[in-house]
């Protein structure tokens, strides 16, 4: 917690005593061609070195997490992403461009996206568009107990059909430099319990009968058949081998994009869970859940220390070291058990010495209206979500291991599904205060049979909903140098940014700043221990230190500069 604290005026002392300041003021209806030119000229002075970035990418290229907290690009700069998720959970679980249809995802999705300062897309893919295979529950030839072998499900040019579409909208992303995360998305494991994500003929429930619960769908959860089900999967005791079929099909997703620039990676499974009551059922899950990503041969440990030991049946090389070997550039973003943290519990899932791992979790308040979603009680919200980061941020440094030395690198890729601007200023700003990048839920309702249309950024009219605004926000998109503290005021839109510069990186700093919205007489930008290198009025700030500045402050502040 104290990298994230260190005081404002202790860390000032070793700044530059001289400040530069640029205005950077959008110009606005009534400005006059003299204003414009003052400002130009005043930039001049100020060492202006560059022209605007619009149309610039911020990052590009394959991203790192040696060990750490961070992100980093090839330049060696800290990278923060923020973003949306984006899931189609119905046929043909996927989204494209394809007009019309409801599972459209187009140029001018890319394009607002980009907009808002966002540049990264959570795209969910699913296991049932990969490997629809044949066949209902409880299949003998798949679900009978015994030794796991191939249930012949996997059909290649059916994937590679569904890996084309996908491609489609990582390619268009790419074009307005937004990465994606590919997402293996799935909630109460498969649609027979009012949930997606599992092909239907993955669901082992010993033939008992599947009968969907009613009223709202997250009571599947309690369902004892899905429960049933979850056992196979986990344990994978039967003949179908549903991990190594699950393995198979990531192997083949990660193989496809493994030379592609815009992926930045892989979340293998979307909030894992079991059903669990004791804390001997907590133990259980969270090595059923390490041996799934490590496989048998090769596991780690638990929280604490203690040893992992996987079931014979488990794959010896489990998902992460699956997808590794098939991409060895890009990253893989694990999640811990969802239910872990039910009571201020703390999580079980340990170190796993493998690389290129971040840890990727989600923050949700559970004081929440239960069918829309929306905070009950945004105090309480505000200060449960605060508490989170700051616990996930503990447990990150836990999973330290020896090709991660400090622990992964940290990624919120769930938080807000709601409308309340108050909440996600809020976490936004918490976030940002712990150097955490994100991912809001969600882009688009596409009527979503897990959620809510209070949840999605743009309107069924395809309006941008008032809360875009408050996800649009003044924030470090790469940084050449270490962070020490960064700060966010909601109210006033005032941002601040102390950073150690490292002389290895020749790339800029650079601060994503939002336009008219949430600035709409300009910016004032202050620099010490560093120039500014972009244009007035630039969406995207560039900053270079200074020789020999031990620290860089950047402040971005709404209104003009003083005279």
């Amino acid at each position: 917690m104290n990298r994230h604290r260190t005081l404002r005026s202790t860390a000032a002392a070793g700044l530059a005593v001289a400040a530069v300041l640029l205005c950077s003021c959008s110009p606005t209806p009534r400005a006059s061609v003299a204003d414009a030119t003052t400002a130009h000229q005043y930039s001049s002075a100020a060492r202006v070195r560059g022209a605007a970035t619009t149309g610039a990418a911020a990052v590009r290229g394959t991203l790192r997490a040696a060990g750490g907290p961070y992100l980093t690009d090839s330049s060696g700069r800290v990278v923060l992403l923020h973003g949306v998720d984006a899931v189609y959970k119905h046929p043909p679980y996927v989204l494209y461009a394809d007009p019309g249809k409801p599972w459209n995802f187009d140029a001018a999705d890319a394009r607002r996206i980009a907009g808002l300062g966002f540049d990264v897309v959570r795209l969910g893919i699913l296991w049932a568009g990969l490997e629809p295979g044949h066949g209902g529950p409880n299949d003998p030839a798949v679900c009978t107990p015994g030794r796991p072998g191939d249930p012949h499900m996997f059909v290649a040019a059916v994937a590679d059909a569904y890996l084309a579409k996908v491609a489609r909208t990582v390619d268009l992303l790419g074009r307005y430099h937004v990465y994606t995360l590919l997402d293996m998305h799935q909630d109460v494991y498969n649609t027979a319990f009012r949930g997606e994500g599992a092909p239907t003929w993955a669901v082992c429930t010993d033939g008992q009968p599947v009968v969907p619960v009613g009223g709202r769908w997250s009571r599947n959860y309690a369902d004892p058949t899905l429960a049933v089900a979850l056992d196979h999967f986990w344990r994978n005791d039967v003949a179908g081998d549903l991990q190594g079929q699950f393995d198979l099909v990531w192997a083949t997703v990660a193989r496809y994009f493994a030379h592609n620039p815009w992926v930045v990676g892989y979340d293998p499974y979307n909030e894992p869970f079991s059903v669990e009551h004791t804390e001997s059922d907590r133990q259980a899950f969270a090595t059923a859940l390490e041996c799934f990503y490590t496989g048998r041969r090769h596991p780690g440990s638990l929280a604490g220390g203690r040893r992992v030991h996987c079931p014979a049946d488990d794959p010896a090389v489990g998902v992460v070291p699956a997808i590794e070997r098939a991409d060895p550039r890009h990253l893989v973003f694990v999640e811990p058990d969802i239910y872990a943290h039910r009571h201020g519990a703390p999580d079980l899932l340990g170190p796993m010495d493998l690389p290129r791992l971040v840890f990727n979790f989600h923050v949700y308040c559970p004081d929440r209206n239960p069918v829309t979603g929306e905070p009950t009680d945004v105090t309480a919200c505000e200060s449960d979500e605060l508490a989170a980061l700051a616990r996930h941020e503990e447990q990150r440094a836990a999973l330290s291991s020896p090709r991660q030395p400090g622990g992964p690198a940290v990624f919120m890729s769930e938080f807000g599904a709601s409308h309340d601007a108050t909440l996600l200023e809020h976490t936004v700003a918490d976030a940002n205060l712990f150097e955490v990048g994100w991912a809001y839920w969600s882009w688009k309702y596409y009527d979503d049979p897990t959620g809510s249309a209070d949840e999605a950024l743009v309107s069924p009219s395809g309006a941008l909903e008032p809360s875009a605004s408050a996800l649009s926000v003044t924030y470090a998109q790469a940084v050449a140098g270490s962070p020490v503290t960064t700060t966010l005021t909601p109210a006033t839109g005032r941002f601040e940014l102390l950073y150690t510069p490292s002389a290895r990186s020749s790339a800029p700093t650079v601060v994503f700043v939002p336009g008219t919205a949430r600035y709409p007489n300009g910016y004032c930008t202050t620099v010490s221990g560093g120039t500014v290198a972009s244009a007035p009025g630039a969406r995207r700030l560039l900053v270079r230190a200074d020789p020999g500045a031990d620290r860089v402050d950047v402040v971005v502040a709404a209104g003009r500069c003083a005279p």
